[in-house]
């Protein structure tokens, strides 16, 4: 599905199904209030995008279609283009806005993925206090959590029946 037709599908309401699917139930995940209440993630439009492309960075590592991965990412820039349009950024900024979301996406996804393939949280916790908090150094006293979290996310979403994700569905650990 390109872009054009999945901002299409989802102006008109009509989004894919599964994507949607997918991409819902990665919004309900990072919209967690303890995120921001009880483990100091900021409350901001940043903060917001950090942990819903964490989400859907998960989500993506389990999928096995790529026209489905490729459906759910362009959801989920398609979903940031509207959102940003509804804050007043206009057609002609669109683009500049966007550029550095693509980017933080693909930086964020290597590092993430990378502490995911070591053992130990420590270069996970890194990365998610760099990118959830802001941290050019020092370690967010709430990453060590989120870090378990994530990883109880990967074990969550690796244990589940294949045709769940390709179904739309998907089980993201509870937030403690």
């Amino acid at each position: 599905m390109s872009i054009k037709a999945a901002l299409r599908d989802l102006l008109a309401g009509e989004p894919d199904e599964t994507p949607a699917a997918l991409y819902a139930s990665c919004v309900a995940a990072a919209r967690q209030p303890a995120f921001y209440a009880t483990y100091g993630v900021p409350d901001t439009v940043d903060g917001r995008f950090d942990l819903l492309l964490l989400h859907v960075l998960l989500v993506l590592r389990q999928l096995k279609d790529e026209a489905l991965r490729q459906e759910l990412f362009d959801l989920m820039f398609v979903d940031m283009d509207r959102s940003l349009r509804e804050m007043g950024v206009g057609d002609m900024s669109i683009g500049k806005k966007m550029k550095p979301m693509l980017a933080g996406f693909y930086g964020r996804a290597g590092a993430y993925e990378k502490a995911l393939t070591e053992t130990g949280n420590e270069n996970l916790t890194e990365a998610l206090s760099r990118n959830l908090y802001g941290l050019a150094s020092g370690i967010s006293p709430h990453a060590e959590t989120i870090a378990r979290y994530v990883r109880a996310s990967v074990e969550s979403l690796a244990a589940q029946r294949q045709d769940d994700p390709a179904e739309g569905r998907v089980a993201f650990a509870a937030l403690d």
